[in-house]
């Protein structure tokens, strides 16, 4: 019934669609991670994007399985972290490791905040989308529009920047203890050239994931 509940706006899915959905997920993460551009030793990816997508668009259960999935095929030696790389070697010693971690913590505190919001309370994203008429959003300025974004997935974006913090949090720590560094050189090489980019990437995901959700 709760789960019923969580995806109220959403049409049913059988057994196999959702099976494809975090199959699918998966593959989107390993090709984000793919998409690399050096800054050090932690590399820029579109893995924070990824993970939001996922975070809003699949149901708690499916976006937790398509992460733990993601890293299981990592740990094992198929080649989807960040520069091709895979094996558990990455995950406890890689200079990204934590961050690998932090995403599977991020992703289960950020759909169960979701998850709470949308069972304990009368939040209900799509009834707000159809609020608004498509002809009045053609005519709002960049402003209205951007306050309508934020009526309508504004705790979405909270639960994009919780996963981004607690990735950023393991992310440090691994660090940390790798490279026997404070938390403030940590921070300053794993998070601070990130933060804005990161920020973009959530609201780009979450964006993205509205017309997904019409769309299915």
């Amino acid at each position: 019934m709760e789960e019923a509940k969580v995806m109220q706006a959403a049409p049913a899915r059988t057994r196999t669609q959702s099976i494809a959905y975090v199959a699918l997920t998966i593959a989107i993460m390993a090709v984000s991670a793919w998409i690399t551009v050096p800054l050090g030793p932690i590399p820029f990816t579109l893995q924070m994007f990824a993970f939001t997508f996922a975070i809003v668009v699949l149901r708690p259960s499916e976006a937790i399985a398509a992460t733990a999935g993601y890293l299981a095929l990592g740990a094992i030696g198929v080649p989807v972290f960040s520069g091709m790389r895979g094996g558990i070697g990455v995950l406890v010693a890689g200079p990204t490791g934590g961050f690998l971690w932090g995403y599977f913590f991020g992703v289960a505190a950020a759909v169960g905040l979701l998850y709470l919001v949308r069972t304990r309370t009368n939040w209900d994203d799509a009834a707000r989308r159809r609020s608004i008429d498509p002809a009045k959003r053609a005519a709002m300025s960049f402003g209205q529009k951007a306050v309508a974004f934020l009526r309508i997935s504004g705790i979405e974006l909270v639960a994009g920047v919780l996963f981004t913090g607690i990735a950023y949090a393991c992310g440090c720590i691994q660090y940390m203890a790798l490279a026997n560094v404070d938390l403030a050189t940590a921070f300053a090489v794993c998070c601070a050239p990130f933060v804005v980019l990161d920020f973009i990437k959530i609201v780009a995901a979450v964006a993205c994931a509205q017309t997904v959700r019409t769309a299915l």
